[in-house]
């Protein structure tokens, strides 16, 4: 049976739901309250987790100008000297060989968004409708209420819309607002050119890494003062990310992040003024910096009411200490896609829900409590990992956190709940096929025209 799926939100979970449920033979629509012509964010990680299924889609990183990472270095910020590192080259394998990449945050949308769109692929195109904000949900019917007062019915509504979704509300029956984490709870992120940083000899080595090879993931932290920097390529090394994250008391009550407020690099400078002088030379390299409020909210009870579910955001808003906020949404789309594959009647739509939450609810609420503090910090949130996992695999480490992130294959852990609920179910065909065609839309520099071009790969 074919549904009709209505999406609120057009951002990294939204438009993975809507790949994911195209794929398993869907009809999708996506309500985004933006015109999309202005997307924020810096850089993401696109680690194995999520890599291993967006490049089964056709996803090619290259074409998308990611970064491939070949190690974290953490780094003392007073000396810079390296204090640890893990090879992501060598660890390679453990994560079902898959790497780890860097990518620009709209590089990444817009990848996503080709693939949900284009006429290309399994399933019906992604319908996505712009300027469309959605101020009601009917959890039972289900339907969505837009701001002009049309009403749109669905067979299911995936609530996507972000940390202050509205549906996450109407699911809980309550209003949740987020607070501010306890042990860093503000950032500061900017972008800086590769080519900035190469002109100036002071600065230039920042481009690299003390091996020789150009720079890969360095995480520089005062964990004393609760104050660490992080900094990565993407963009085929063109440019540098950087997130500078402390507590700030001044901060505390935020419930609401302002993504365009801008803070003087003056400012930047003095909560880092201990900081090797070389790491603020390259700060200072900086032309626009924005502060962001950092929001938590504990993990929720349920992730669904009738039939709108929560996907992203809406369901566990995450702090940048894992790199794994985007991860997980990208995870909950896939799982979506595959839990509603082969629904017979709308009826079957709430207890393939069920399912849904038994194969992310705790995973991914185990990833946002870690994400509360630094891979180097576990300690601090032990207890309260210990009611989404066993107290004996809960990770000590660095090393142990990437084997429970990265190695995580959600594919598998889905097809096994499903076969376990139905012991003939099948992925969708062509879900993850092992042939796919790529649609590489080459952004031509010239006045006259866009061209899109098709090249097939191996996956």
């Amino acid at each position: 049976m074919s549904l009709h799926i209505v999406i609120v939100g057009a951002g990294i979970a939204g438009l993975s739901a809507g790949v994911a449920l195209r794929r398993a033979g869907h009809t999708v629509d996506i309500y985004e309250r933006s015109a999309m012509n202005n997307e924020v964010g810096a850089a993401i990680n696109v680690p194995p987790n999520a890599g291993r299924f967006l490049t089964a889609w056709g996803l090619d990183p290259l074409v998308s100008r990611f970064v491939k990472a070949h190690k974290t270095s953490f780094v003392d910020p007073v000396t810079l000297e390296t204090t640890a590192t893990i090879s992501h080259a060598q660890n390679r394998s453990r994560y079902g060989g898959v790497d780890l990449w860097f990518a620009h945050r709209v590089d990444l949308h817009d990848a996503l968004k080709k693939m949900a769109t284009s006429l290309a692929g399994p399933g019906l195109p992604v319908t996505i409708h712009l300027q469309s904000s959605v101020t009601g949900y009917e959890p039972d019917a289900p339907s969505i209420l837009l701001s002009d007062g049309t009403v749109i019915p669905a067979d299911l509504v995936v609530g996507a819309d972000g940390v202050h979704c509205l549906a996450s509300e109407v699911v809980l029956g309550r209003k949740v607002e987020p607070t501010s984490p306890a042990h860093y709870n503000c950032c500061y992120r900017f972008l800086i050119p590769a080519a900035t940083l190469e002109e100036d000899p002071a600065t230039r080595f920042w481009n690299f890494d003390t091996d020789g090879q150009k720079a890969s993931l360095r995480i520089i932290t005062h964990n004393a003062t609760s104050r660490r920097i992080v900094s990565y390529p993407c963009r085929d090394n063109e440019v540098h990310n950087f997130v500078g994250i402390f507590y700030d008391e001044s901060v505390k009550s935020a419930t609401r992040e302002d993504y365009l407020a801008s803070v003087d690099k003056t400012i930047v400078l003095e909560r880092f003024a201990d900081f090797h002088p070389s790491l603020l030379a390259v700060v200072n390299k900086a032309t626009e910096i924005k502060r962001w409020p950092l929001l938590y909210r504990p993990p929720i009870a349920t992730w669904h009411k009738g039939r709108l579910v929560l996907a992203g955001d809406a369901a566990h808003p995450m702090l940048p200490h894992q790199g794994q906020g985007g991860a997980q949404g990208l995870e909950d789309g896939c799982v979506l896609g595959i839990v509603l594959y082969g629904v017979s009647t709308p009826e079957e739509i709430e207890n393939r829900l069920k399912l849904y939450e038994k194969i992310r609810r705790n995973r991914a609420s185990a990833v946002q409590i870690l994400s509360n503090v630094g891979q180097d910090q576990t300690h601090l949130v032990s207890d309260e990992l210990k009611p989404f996992m066993e107290e004996s695999v809960i990770p000590e480490n660095p090393s142990e956190i990437l084997d429970f992130t990265f190695a995580h294959d959600v594919v598998g852990a889905a097809l096994k709940v499903m076969q376990d609920y139905d012991e003939n179910y099948q992925l969708p065909p062509g879900f993850q096929a092992s042939r796919l065609t790529v649609i590489i839309f080459a952004i031509v520099s010239t006045c006259i025209s866009n061209q899109a071009i098709e090249r097939e790969i191996l996956a």
